[in-house]
């Protein structure tokens, strides 16, 4: 079997043991990440963002449990208007501010860069979607549309398996030992992209950042809690919301993707065959997003 190793090939290509056709030795290198800011939220909580695009409308996009905004551009890359990319407390440049914290400071989080954006719609992934439902208990038509891609929780904590992988990754982060931190985060891609040039250059970018932004102890806090009391407080929420989930993924079981859809009254669900559809069918995944919020 073609095994998954860290640190990478020096000359930054994949490298593989037993017979099978060679891969190219080099790989595009990242791009450089563009330059964010700092931005005062009415809470008391610096959050580092990333405005891109221009004109109306605007999009917030609230990201998952260890990612940030690097990891979620790619979602928005099709979205016409103005792109609203931001760091939660704990991720990033954004504060570290006193715990406990829960789903509802995400919430606070979400919802002050939205608010201070003009934001008219949003996009949460993972962690992000969470807060997102949060934020609607509070304000069910704060948003004209919406997308929740891989929800993770709603009105019970995250299972066993994804509770685990979360605190591994925070313990990974914590100890600073890259190979470690390598180890977690490989488990992101399909096997088929992790001895790639294109895996070996999400994986250093990806560690590039937790290494030297570092994930927040405060995040343990949030591993596990659920967002909501109840899914059904989510049926005040007439806004055109698009739920995506997929078939096979231990951190975001398909059935939390059909409940999300079904509390929603304006909700549309698409569910992908298998895990790793972000590498695997991205053209699709560019497509469905901007098309229903573009349209």
């Amino acid at each position: 079997m073609r095994g998954f190793r860290w640190p990478p090939p020096p000359d930054g290509g994949p490298r593989t043991w037993g017979p099978g056709p060679g891969a190219p030795r080099t790989g595009r290198p990242a791009l450089p990440e563009p330059e964010t800011e700092l931005v005062d939220t009415p809470h008391g909580v610096q959050l580092e963002r990333l405005v891109t695009g221009v004109g109306e409308p605007v999009t917030v996009f609230a990201h998952g449990f260890g990612n940030g905004i690097a990891t979620t551009r790619p979602f928005g890359s099709a979205v016409t208007g103005r792109r609203v990319f931001f760091q939660f407390r704990g991720h990033g440049r954004s504060d570290v501010p006193p715990g406990p914290w829960s789903y509802l400071d995400l919430a606070r989080d979400l919802r002050a860069v939205a608010d201070l954006s003009g934001a008219t719609r949003a996009f949460g992934a993972s962690l992000g979607a969470g807060a997102l439902c949060r934020l609607l208990v509070e304000s069910p038509d704060r948003f004209e549309k919406l997308v929740f891609l891989l929800p993770a929780v709603l009105d019970r904590p995250r299972g066993p398996i994804a509770q685990q992988r979360l605190t591994d990754l925070l313990d990974a982060v914590a100890g600073g030992d890259a190979s470690a931190v390598a180890d977690v985060v490989a488990l992101e891609l399909p096997p088929s992209v992790r001895n790639t040039p294109a895996g070996w250059s999400h994986l250093r970018q990806r560690l590039d950042q937790l290494l030297r932004d570092g994930l927040a102890a405060g995040l343990a806090d949030l591993v596990e809690q659920s967002p909501l009391p109840d899914v059904a407080a989510l049926a005040g929420v007439t806004a055109p919301a698009l739920v995506i989930g997929c078939v096979g993924d231990d951190l975001h079981p398909t059935h939390i993707a059909a409940e999300l859809a079904a509390a929603l009254p304006a909700a549309t669900l698409h569910v992908y065959d298998r895990p790793g559809f972000a590498w695997t069918d991205r053209a699709d995944l560019r497509e469905r997003i901007s098309t229903f919020l573009n349209d």
